[in-house]
């Protein structure tokens, strides 16, 4: 059955599914290809990584305390970051000529990692600070995005209108 680590442990992963709910929130409503499971499971999933490789060193210590095992916590976040660079990249789309698609989302799953592992390391207000400001990033930036992107295709028109009217027009 669970121990209080056990609970302990859960309570910090379900803290950190929760962080990475909120960035697959917004991701959802955005229509992206990862959303709330997508980023659920990353940052959950990151978390759980974190504690079990902690949890091993731990385990064999106990066993032979006169071994020269040691924790590499660096090893375990290189395994994260590749396993989240290759979902990350299955969110990449590349359209027609050279639009490519899901770049953010890809970041935000990156990014989503690195909450699991602060939550892990006991950091838990730096995971709540990120993931809060991640989302006003994705919301408020994006909106900014949209607002300019309206506006360059504005210009554009006006532009291509104005030097078309301005063509010489051919007399016969």
């Amino acid at each position: 059955m669970l121990d209080s680590l056990d609970i302990t442990q859960l309570q910090t992963i379900a803290t950190a599914g929760g962080l990475g709910a909120l960035l697959g929130i917004e991701r959802e409503f955005a229509r992206k290809p990862a959303g709330i499971r997508t980023h659920i499971f990353v940052c959950a999933g990151s978390s759980l990584m974190m504690l079990l490789a902690q949890e091993a060193v731990n385990h064999f210590q106990s066993r032979e305390p006169d071994s020269l095992l040691s924790a590499d916590p660096i090893r375990v976040l290189q395994a994260i970051v590749v396993g989240i660079s290759f979902l990350g990249a299955g969110t990449i789309v590349h359209q027609k000529g050279e639009q490519v698609e899901g770049l953010t989302t890809a970041a935000s799953i990156f990014l989503t990692a690195g909450i699991g592992v602060a939550t892990a390391v006991e950091r838990v207000a730096l995971a709540t600070s990120v993931a809060i400001a991640a989302v006003f990033v994705l919301l408020i930036v994006g909106c900014i995005e949209h607002r300019i992107a309206k506006w360059v295709i504005r210009r554009s028109k006006t532009s291509s209108a104005k030097n078309s009217s301005e063509e010489p027009q051919d007399r016969r």
